[in-house]
């Protein structure tokens, strides 16, 4: 008579879940993600394989989703996911800044959509390498100068009928472009930033009984980038 095959034994309720299987904190993201910025100013990343490994560190679920990101990249500095003691200070966070601690950009839909009313985009987002902005019988604003820049370059697609699209930028960033106006106005006020590094936003589109106007806003500059984020100057 064969003797039945034991069943392996069930893993305790108690028993510690592996590092791969923790579920990862917006912490664990941002490191991440700061290592990815790092090898795409290097130039070890391409625009493409940059936008994808950024929106997947984004996305993940576990530590174990977060470390193939990373793995065919030298590593500059040891990624942890240990979390020190309660109270103790991080070791690989540095010095603590002073002044208030800023919160972590927000992400956005890459389209912006306002008919018959308004839609508004300001402050401290991500914005990557293509916006759509769609207005019909009513305004789009869209505010770059507290944005995180994510792409070299942003192309942003306005369509405005019967209605407006108004786009800002910091005055240390390229802006290109031009659009037709049928009825209506199509206004990019161009310039070339001095660094040959700085993020180039093109505008480009129709305004139809309508209008778009982009403008450098005078006073406020970008700080945030790919290469300048890390102090890669």
């Amino acid at each position: 008579m064969t003797k039945p095959v034991a069943a392996p034994p069930a893993r305790p309720a108690h028993a510690p879940v592996a590092q791969a299987e923790m579920r990862a904190s917006d912490a664990d993201r941002e490191r991440v993600a700061e290592l990815l910025r790092d090898a795409y100013a290097e130039g070890r990343l391409d625009v493409e394989e940059h936008a994808e490994r950024i929106e997947a560190a984004y996305a993940a679920k576990t530590l174990g989703d977060l470390v193939p990101l990373t793995r065919d990249l030298p590593v500059h500095r040891e990624i942890s996911f240990e979390k020190a003691p309660l109270g103790a200070p991080d070791p690989a966070a540095g010095p603590r800044p002073e002044g208030p601690v800023r919160l972590p950009a927000r992400n956005e839909a890459p389209t912006m959509l306002a008919v018959f009313g308004g839609s508004s985009r300001k402050g401290r987002w991500r914005v990557g390498s293509n916006l759509r902005a769609v207005a019909i019988f009513g305004g789009v604003e869209i505010d770059l100068t507290d944005a995180v820049f994510e792409s070299p370059e942003v192309v942003i697609d306005v369509v405005a009928i019967f209605g407006g699209v108004e786009i800002k930028v910091p005055e240390n960033v390229s802006l290109h472009g031009g659009g037709v106006g049928i009825f209506g106005g199509f206004d990019v006020k161009e310039q070339t930033a001095a660094d040959p590094y700085a993020p180039v936003v093109r505008v480009k589109g129709t305004a139809v009984f309508g209008g778009c106007e982009a403008k450098p806003r005078r006073g406020k500059k970008l700080k945030e980038w790919v290469r300048k984020q890390l102090g890669a100057d």
